[in-house]
């Protein structure tokens, strides 16, 4: 099989590719892999460090919403598979320019989902959300036929997006699947998300800023058991069908405990939690019921969050270098200039 990886050098792109390259390609019999990324803030080169040796993998600098070169690469390379990572993620930044989230999001899925229909690409598959659900009150948890209801510009963005994929299906017939997940952790993630940011900061004996009253609940997934659902849809997957992927219940934890567990692993004081002013439209709760996906093609998450937290606690120590480079660059400019002098208020999920 041949797969165009599309945001593959941002954090869950270049996770899937590293897991592939290591552990999944054999399984899935992956002969070659295309990253195509446009290398924004989030996209990182150093990602995908390493993976150049082989002859298996390529890298291509470009914009999914540039239909001439999606058509050339496709069909250069022969793919077998799109899937789709590339995108506009964080839910802050949406919310202080969301035409960005329009551009890449909706207008860049359907340039992408054009040319690969057209050249008849066998497989489409969209990497999605559980954001795109809303919000849930203290019990229950989102099911594929849950209606969407967005709160943010990011997850109106997916939400489009997903209904421009599965439209493809309903209209045209072409195989696609659309994957919608609960929040990723693990190594390589943008530090203006929870758990890297506040890691990072505890480690610089920085304050952890807490949206809130900290109690809002999110249900926690490896990166690489997200890697390992998004091929068991890709290869064994309905097509026209949407799957959601969760950590259970067991993986669902307040924002302060996660924030407390992060202290306590890395040996830091609770007083460096700062609780600043809530996010605006910030969901109270997201879980997922995987059971369709586990059903249907017999998947389960199988990193305990304690044991994923502690190795990605690990991740960030011994490569501090990656991170800290990240801090004294884009990252810190782009909240300089949004949010003058109120840097500890910008808290992803």
């Amino acid at each position: 099989m041949r797969i165009l990886v599309t945001g593959g050098a941002g954090f869950i792109g270049s996770n899937f590719v590293r897991w592939l390259h290591e552990r999944g390609g054999s399984e899935y019999k992956a002969e070659r892999v295309i990253v195509l990324d446009s290398l924004t803030y989030a996209g990182n080169l150093a990602n995908l460090d390493g993976l150049d040796a082989h002859s298996s993998f390529r890298f291509v600098k470009g914009d999914i919403r540039d239909a001439d070169l999606v058509q050339s690469l496709l069909k250069e390379e022969r793919i077998d598979a799109v899937i789709n990572f590339a995108a506009e993620s964080h839910v802050d930044r949406s919310i202080l320019d969301p035409l960005s989230f329009v551009r890449t999001n909706i207008e860049g899925t359907q340039v992408l989902l054009n040319v690969s229909q057209e050249l008849e690409i066998p497989r489409f598959l969209q990497v999605s959300t559980d954001e795109v659900y809303g919000s849930l009150g203290p019990t229950g948890a989102f099911v594929e036929e849950t209606p969407i209801d967005p709160s943010s510009a990011y997850s109106a963005s997916k939400a489009a997006a997903d209904m421009l994929v599965l439209a493809a299906w309903k209209t045209h017939g072409y195989a696609v699947s659309v994957t919608r997940c609960t929040n990723n952790y693990g190594p390589f993630q943008f530090p203006e998300k929870l758990i890297p940011l506040f890691i990072t900061n505890a480690m610089a004996d920085q304050p952890l800023p807490l949206y809130g009253d900290g109690k809002n609940v999110r249900s926690w997934l490896h990166v690489d058991d997200h890697s390992d659902a998004i091929m068991k849809v890709l290869t064994k997957g309905t097509a026209g069908e949407v799957y959601n992927i969760g950590g259970g219940e067991e993986s669902e934890k307040q924002n302060v405990e996660v924030t407390q567990a992060i202290l306590t692993i890395l040996d830091k004081p609770s007083d460096l939690v700062k609780h600043v002013e809530d996010r605006l439209g910030h969901d109270r709760r997201y879980a997922v019921d995987y059971s369709k996906i586990n059903k249907e093609l017999g998947w389960a998450p199988s990193v305990p969050f304690e044991v994923g937290l502690q190795e990605t606690v690990t991740w960030y120590l011994e490569n501090q270098s990656w991170w800290q480079a990240i801090k004294s660059g884009e990252y810190m400019k782009f909240y300089e200039k949004n949010y003058a002098g109120k840097l500890d208020t910008a808290v992803g999920n």
